[in-house]
């Protein structure tokens, strides 16, 4: 199978995309190695840091896309992910906590103006304050906009599909590993299904494959996402890397851990690979892989060029 669209990717066979070093050789070597292992499209992501730092990379990035044809034609956008999102421990993830802030619309629209219209998906927390105005300013943009590394309630999450909301990045990630039993951020999630695109990572460890099946039975398949949220060791195996500055262990099981193992920072799994656990442990349909990889994330990248 091939033809994969993969929004969330922070970097590839020893490319980080976060990384200050990243030249246009690397992102079309990293292109390259996405394009053999069938992905058709892909938007590389910038995670939190300070802001002058993610301006920066995001304007690398768009630089490289708009002087070379090959890089052009796998990245059909830019995902940031940050910096408005939750401060608290166990929401916050990989990303890091000094440099989260409250939503803002001057900094949403100077993150947006360094990609000179290659943003097109942003991740926030709907709970952080200012995130209505902003969210209703990107929708305005065309920007697809998502919630992740959040605590949101019910009622802001509401509010923030009223304002344009339409996504949300990676559920059952970045959340503490101890939660509420019934009123938790993953419940509240699913609970609006009918209403958003939601993404899942599919390596069976950000989510182990039977609760990962019954995510998918609640969500409507025309809305399910497989995103890698790779990093630079996917398609290289286990080691130490790099994501944005931090040390990143890979294990043996391809599990990627933060330092410290409290938490995962991104993901060493290709999405071929995911393709076939998907089949293999959940027994998903040769149609259902192609939607949740290639339709219903080609359907988003579509509406956010558009």
């Amino acid at each position: 199978m091939s033809g994969f669209v993969d929004v969330q990717v922070n970097g590839y066979a020893g490319v980080d995309f976060n990384s200050d070093d990243l030249t246009p050789e690397l992102l079309r070597s990293a292109c390259q190695r996405l394009r053999a292992d069938g992905v058709a499209s892909f938007f590389p992501t910038i995670i939190t840091d300070d802001a002058s730092s993610m301006m920066r990379r995001i304007s690398r990035i768009t630089s490289a896309v708009e002087k070379d044809a090959q890089i052009a034609e796998l990245v059909a956008g830019i995902h940031v992910e940050g910096p408005f999102l939750s401060r608290e421990k166990g929401f916050v993830g990989a990303h890091p906590p000094q440099h989260v802030m409250d939503a803002g619309v001057d900094l949403a629209m100077r993150l947006v103006d360094a990609g000179r219209g290659m943003v097109r998906l942003l991740t926030l927390a709907p709970e952080s304050p200012g995130s209505s105005a902003v969210i209703r300013r990107l929708a305005e943009e065309k920007v697809i906009v998502a919630a992740g590394h959040t605590d949101a309630s019910l009622d802001q999450l509401d509010q923030a599909i009223d304002a344009g909301l339409t996504m949300f990045t990676h559920l059952g990630n970045a959340c503490p590993a101890l939660v509420h039993r019934h009123d938790n951020i993953v419940q509240r999630g699913l609970a609006f299904a009918d209403r958003l695109d939601i993404s899942f990572i599919a390596d069976g460890h950000h989510v182990p494959f039977f609760a990962l099946a019954n995510y998918l039975s609640r969500v409507p398949s025309e809305r399910v996402v497989i995103v890698t949220d790779a990093i630079s060791a996917a398609g290289l195996g286990p080691g130490t890397y790099r994501l944005a500055g931090q040390e990143v262990e890979v294990d043996p099981d391809l599990s990627a851990w933060a330092k410290g193992r409290e938490h995962f920072a991104g993901c060493a799994t290709t999405m071929p690979r995911m393709a076939e656990l998907l089949k293999q442990k959940l027994h998903a349909s040769d149609d259902q892989i192609d939607a949740w990889t290639r339709r219903n994330p080609g359907r988003l990248l579509a509406a956010a060029a558009g």
